[in-house]
């Protein structure tokens, strides 16, 4: 850490919710803040809300958010005196803190040194069981060879782990079952490390068998002050990344705790630790806790113990990087966790469950923010959701009185959260916290593999209010678009009233129904030996309430090109207006060798060349998107006919990647 002293203007190497986190707290001491954007951020709300904005270069993170020469430029021109990292990107880079400190600038952070330490997960091992830290058995040798890898795997015992030593946040990491599966499993986690961290380095770990996720959060100062604020379950997740986090955590006993804050706190005197850090642990079901990694940095999940102990860890950075001493002692710590209730956090996420938690990108239709809980974000109606950054967009904190307050009032968060415009994980993560065995606290890192897997997260076909509603949103949306004629008129004939025939998708299953207009705002909604009327009875920006016979529906809505989204029954959809499109040639999917992108993203490997011939489920190509690597296999055996991406290109969502003729 640079010589501490007193600085007036911070600036933030980071974007979205963490980087105007940063900024209230920096304001709120009476700071100058400075933020960056790449160029999707141009117009991004952590821009607006900072004092001074400063571009950094094109969109990829490579260009812009870790080009450590553009920031430090950026801080040159701005004039800051210190740089907030945030979390990820170059937020645990020895180099970038050592070149931060070259520079003339406090980097909010521990060391140089001190990162370096840790950022290896080899090394952090090494160092934690020389200071007594117990660890997962494993190999941390240097060399990473396919075959030294399998013999030490072997040599382990499957079920092993394999994992990035140069990083974290499930980004190659890869549990390996059958000795059958190693090596490709080693191959895809060495090339998801290489393109995250820049390191192919691996380890291994003996699997420990569904264990909890408990991380203990230290803060040290520069004066030999070192205190625990006590632990967060972070069980519930998914490719190996949280999803759900909570304090204190229902397994954890004081005692336990006791004996796990001070393991933590002894581990960070041992390297001379200064600031905010995280040490992760596995906790076995039967009581034995080991290490895994240490974060040099602040966590995603703070704000939970933010809320438990009532405190602001970033001014805690702020004042321990100028010089000042911890706030606190470990005895007041204590005493007020004792009395802070629970705290839950979940993490909203442009993703799609019901897809393998495929990541999204798309534009916002519209937002709403939970009230009475704290939400963390940067989030505005119009933003768009690239494809190049982490797929969080939000995290939702609700803090109780004890554990089933806290429960209560995050699933009233989740049913008030509206955010409408490309698919989310809001319905999913409500449908985890409402589980009974999540509320029974009985939950380890599978407990989405065994209480939600990928077969219950499947949505069944659309249900006949979700149709009905689709029927009279469109119809009543094309009507509020213009007709110049009174809506008594519409439909009518002389004779008698026609209806007329309204085609649309519902989450792509294609769906008609006839609309009779009966009256203003009032139809009859005919579909097979279906019929049933409508009525709008209330309306109000982006909000209608609907009467489907004698049941009405509050519907949350947000127009879009040709359709809408809404809500209805706490599950989103998507219906898009066909009526008048031009009909579409249709190629049977179960015969089509054209292989397309589910997502946006970047293509980071090709396994094929023209002509090789293919198996079933043969992996053909990797899609980078939202920090996440992606295979996509072959669909049938056949032969590779023509290939129509390269390495390095950006693909969107159905963009025809190759062709494979059946064999």
């Amino acid at each position: 850490m640079a010589t501490p002293h007193a600085f007036r203007s911070v600036l933030i190497a980071n974007r979205g919710e963490i980087a105007l986190r940063i900024q209230r707290t920096a304001r709120r001491l009476g700071m100058r803040t400075i933020a960056v954007y790449a160029e999707a951020d141009r117009d991004a709300p952590h821009c607006r809300a900072a004092d001074v904005a400063m571009p950094i270069g094109a969109s990829q993170p490579q260009a812009s958010y870790l080009n450590i020469a553009a920031l430090l430029d950026a801080a040159r021109r701005s004039g800051a005196e210190a740089l907030h990292p945030g979390y990820g990107f170059l937020a645990e880079n020895e180099a970038f803190a050592a070149a931060c400190v070259d520079a003339g600038l406090v980097f909010i952070g521990p060391a140089a040194a001190t990162i370096r330490s840790m950022g290896s997960k080899a090394g952090a091992k090494r160092l934690m069981q020389a200071a007594g830290v117990p660890c997962v058995p494993g190999y941390e040798g240097g060399d990473s060879s396919e075959s030294r890898m399998a013999q030490e795997a072997a040599r382990i015992g499957y079920p092993v782990m394999i994992k990035a030593a140069a990083g974290g946040g499930g980004r190659g990491m890869r549990r390996v079952d059958q000795p059958e599966h190693f090596s490709a499993a080693l191959r895809s986690a060495r090339s998801e490390a290489e393109h995250a961290f820049a390191s192919g380095e691996l380890i291994l770990e003996k699997a420990i068998i569904e264990p909890r996720h408990i991380e203990i959060q230290v803060f040290a100062d520069q004066h030999g002050n070192v205190v625990h604020l006590g632990e967060r379950d972070c069980s519930v997740q998914r490719r190996h990344q949280k999803l759900i986090e909570e304090s204190p955590s229902p397994a954890v006993s004081p005692e336990l705790r006791e004996r796990m804050g001070a393991v933590a706190t002894a581990a960070a005197r041992a390297i001379g630790y200064v600031g905010a850090g995280t040490l992760e642990f596995l906790l076995a079901p039967d009581g034995a806790f080991y290490f895994m990694e240490m974060n040099t940095r602040l966590q995603v999940e703070h704000a939970v113990t933010e809320a438990v102990l009532g405190i602001d860890l970033v001014e805690w950075q702020l004042r321990v990087a100028m010089g000042e001493a911890l706030p606190m002692t470990q005895g007041e710590i204590d005493a007020r966790r004792s009395r802070g209730g629970h705290a839950i956090e979940v993490r909203l996420c442009a993703e799609d469950p019901q897809q393998d938690f495929l990541p999204q990108s798309g534009t916002i239709a519209r937002w709403r923010a939970p009230r009475e809980v704290r939400t963390d974000h940067a989030l505005a109606d119009g933003l768009v959701v690239s494809p190049f950054y982490d797929s969080m967009l939000a995290k939702i904190v609700a803090h109780g009185s004890d554990r089933p307050d806290a429960c209560r009032r995050l699933a009233k968060a989740l049913e008030d959260c509206l955010l409408l415009g490309l698919p989310t994980n809001r319905a999913f993560l409500r449908q985890c916290i409402t589980h009974p065995s999540f509320l029974s606290g009985e939950v380890s890192t599978s407990f989405i593999d065994e209480h939600i897997p990928a077969a219950a997260r499947q949505r069944s076909q659309p249900s006949a209010s979700a149709s009905q509603v689709s029927a009279v949103l469109l119809t009543y949306l094309r009507e509020a678009s213009g007709v110049r004629y009174p809506a008594e008129l519409r439909g009518w004939h002389s004779s008698r009233a026609y209806p007329a025939t309204c085609r649309f998708t519902l989450d792509g299953a294609p769906m008609e129904m006839r609309v009779h207009t009966l009256a203003a705002r009032r139809w009859r909604l005919v579909s097979g030996a279906m019929s049933i009327d409508a009525e709008v009875l209330a309306e109000a920006a982006d909000h209608v309430v609907i009467r489907l016979g004698e049941a009405p529906h509050a519907i949350d809505y947000a127009a879009v090109d040709s359709g809408c989204w809404f809500v209805l029954d706490g599950v989103e959809h998507l219906a898009i207006d066909t009526t008048y499109a031009a009909p579409e040639r249709r190629v049977a999917l179960s015969g089509s060798g054209r292989i397309s992108t589910p997502m946006n993203g970047r293509i980071v490997a090709l396994h094929v060349s023209e002509g090789d011939a293919v198996v079933a489920g043969q992996p053909l190509l990797v899609v980078e998107a939202m920090k996440m690597e992606h295979s996509i296999a072959a669909p049938f055996a056949g032969a590779v006919t023509g290939i129509y991406a390269q390495v390095g290109a950006q693909v969107a969502p159905g963009g025809v990647l190759m062709e494979i003729a059946a064999a």
